[in-house]
């Protein structure tokens, strides 16, 4: 695969651009949003459905996919994309989060994590070597180094250790990479430490991947140290490669993402959110289950296109939570999806006609005062 990553457009007054990322399955127009099918599925939602919010490509884990069904069988099945049903591209993290996760059922060491299964006990081992194998059978489009997250706050000696190891595990990755029509990204790890996230990214950048990803943060940092930790590491990464945040999805830390020049984002936010029957608006968190829209005619969001607002009422919502049914969670799944995509067509409409920056502040102060910046 040639050249993967085209820069289309820039903001005059921060690091915010749009782009196009080449895949085997298809181009994606950056800044883009990727909602989570964990175990190969986004909950309650059909392939048609997530399309139908604008949805470039979805995310697929790794931990999860390798204990239920097994790489190989989903290999034998055709691959992530027949299983899945979706002809669009397909992201796979490496398992290192869920893995490191599992604190008190893994055992780190400098050739990967001896860890149990949290579902029947068994042992497993993943390092970077058996990571990238996983990946590449099951044939997602972008996959990822195998690095060591860790938790925050993180001693320091721990927190060097790890992104020593990172970037190792980083090298033994590419090694191991045996599939020329997935992109392998590297995820620069560091935690708050500014100059450990330099000397991390360094170390990856000039591995030459295609792509890189900004990993360890939305851990407890706060919305200050992550920006910060954000803006300085988005910096030192190629200007023509891909720039991945992830699991980082309030609506403010994408925005304040973009400024610095990130790309790409993913988070479990909108879907877990939407089973919980909480919708995002532009005007503020909507708590469905709440009595106050037991005769609410309105759809959740007045301006909104979804498949949801064009045809439900909040009382019609709120009483398929109530009595059990499984359309409730799915109608605000599908809503909350389309709103993320809505707030990054805007971001791209933005960075395109110059007017970014000053609205980005603006967007900001406003999700802070309607209540979209606390973690939920």
């Amino acid at each position: 695969m040639g050249k993967v990553f085209e820069v289309k457009s820039k903001d005059e007054f921060s690091h915010a651009r749009t782009g196009v990322l080449e895949t085997a399955h298809g181009e994606i127009e950056t800044p883009v949003f990727m909602p989570v099918g964990t175990r190969g599925s986004v909950k309650g939602l059909t392939p048609e459905q997530i399309t139908e919010t604008d949805s470039q490509i979805i995310l697929a884990n790794t931990y999860h996919m390798m204990l239920r069904p097994g790489a190989d069988i989903v290999e034998e099945l055709g691959g992530l994309h027949k299983l899945m049903a979706w002809d669009k591209p397909i992201l796979t993290d490496s398992g290192g989060y869920q893995v490191f996760s599992l604190s008190t059922l893994n055992k780190i060491t400098d050739s990967g994590v001896e860890f149990a299964s949290h579902i029947d006990g068994k042992k497993y081992i993943l390092g970077p070597e058996s990571s990238i194998e996983i990946q590449n059978k099951l044939g997602a489009d972008i996959i990822m180094a195998f690095d060591e997250c860790t938790p925050f706050p993180c001693p320091e000696e721990r927190l060097k250790t790890a992104v020593n190891r990172s970037i190792r595990w980083a090298e033994q990755s590419l090694k191991s990479h045996k599939r020329d029509d997935q992109l392998l990204f590297g995820i620069v790890q560091g935690g708050i430490d500014l100059a450990l996230r330099s000397g991390c990214a360094e170390g990856l950048v000039s591995m030459g991947f295609p792509g890189y990803a900004i990993g360890g943060l939305s851990v407890g940092e706060g919305h200050k140290n992550m920006i910060e930790t954000v803006n300085h590491t988005a910096t030192l990464l190629p200007e023509d490669k891909p720039r991945y945040l992830m699991g980082v999805g309030m609506p403010p830390d994408i925005i304040a993402a973009v400024k610095a020049g990130v790309d790409m984002f993913d988070c479990v936010l909108p879907t877990r959110n939407g089973r919980n029957a909480f919708a995002f608006t532009q005007s503020g968190a909507v708590r469905l289950r709440n009595s106050i829209h037991t005769k609410d005619s309105s759809p959740i969001e007045n301006n909104c296109d979804c498949y949801a607002c064009r045809n439900f009422s909040r009382a019609a919502i709120r009483h398929f939570f109530n009595v059990g049914e499984m359309l409730g969670p799915t109608l605000v799944s599908i809503h909350n999806i389309r709103f993320f995509q809505r707030l990054i067509a805007s971001i791209k409409e933005r960075i395109k006609d110059g007017s970014f920056s000053s609205w980005a502040d603006k967007q900001v102060e406003k999700y802070q005062k309607c209540g979209l910046c606390r973690d939920f």
